[in-house]
């Protein structure tokens, strides 16, 4: 009623372009107000608010890179995968993100989430200090639609260090492994190439031939492997000593640092290194 008489009583003196201004200014901040009643009050769900990146070459009047907002239900427990899910479902079923799993197994959700590589399928809302949640697509990588990036190039990096047993062992022997290279080699073998430690990488937004941490992790996990073939190490190893291999990485230890497996990727390839040089070393 209040409201009703402050307008009646202003709007003589005020334009109409003024006082519909007015009324947008009072209706915004009634929602605010309500908005922040809820966030407040115990019994009803809290809200989340996204900032969410969104980029469509196919379409002309999205070609131009912007964010959207999207204010969703974050009970306890959201993670930034479902807080994504519920906007696609609810607002806007054009917003494009990689998922399947939701397990933190498949590693096809990482994402940019509030400046650092993450899984959205392992980011709790609750744990996030920073608001809005600002979600972007991986770093260093071409988008292809919003939070969707090309991951062809991850792939080759991958497929460089022919990451698969290799020998003459005869398929009906049984090949062996002592409990302590088990251990040596099991945090390595956690990697679910989902492209966060490339993607954290200084070296490789700069190298795009440089392998990369997950490539050398993959390739550190078969040639630390006493099952492995002699030859068949040497020849790995002739493919980290290249130009483009253990020796570009600085010891950043951006990759360790986002791995969402917790793999010790720096201590991987600085062992590599360690390998590299004694397989150079000639005594005579």
């Amino acid at each position: 009623m209040s409201t009703q008489l402050q307008r009646t009583e202003t709007e003589g003196d005020e334009s109409p372009q003024e006082q519909r201004l007015e009324r947008k200014s009072l209706a915004e901040g009634e929602r605010e107000a309500q908005r922040t009643e809820e966030e407040s009050t115990g019994d009803e769900t809290p809200h989340v608010h996204l900032k969410v990146f969104r980029y469509d070459p196919e379409v002309e009047a999205k070609r131009e890179p912007r964010f959207d907002d999207f204010r969703v239900p974050a009970p306890q427990g959201t993670t930034v995968l479902d807080a994504l899910m519920y906007a696609r479902d609810e607002f806007d079923s054009t917003l494009t993100f990689r998922h399947s799993c939701r397990q933190a197994v498949c590693g096809s959700d990482a994402l940019f989430i509030n400046g650092s590589q993450r899984l959205g399928c392992q980011t709790q809302i609750q744990d996030l200090d920073q608001r809005p949640v600002r979600v972007e697509p991986l770093p260093h990588q071409e988008v292809e639609k919003d939070l969707v990036v090309d991951m062809e190039h991850f792939y080759d990096q991958m497929e460089a260090v022919e990451p698969y047993f290799q020998g003459e062992t005869p398929d009906e022997e049984e090949q062996l492994q002592s409990r302590e290279n088990r251990e040596k080699v099991k945090m390595s073998t956690r990697c679910i190439w989902c492209g966060a430690c490339q993607s954290s990488c200084n070296i490789a937004a700069g190298d795009n031939e440089y392998l990369g941490p997950a490539a050398i992790n993959k390739a550190y996990r078969f040639a630390m492997d006493e099952r492995e073939d002699d030859d068949i190490k040497k020849h790995r190893m002739n493919i980290l000593e290249q130009e483009h291999g253990v020796w570009r990485c600085q010891t950043q230890f951006s990759c360790t640092e986002v791995c969402p497996k917790d793999i010790p990727l720096t201590e991987h390839i600085q062992e590599m290194k360690r390998e590299a040089v004694k397989d150079n070393l000639k005594f005579w």
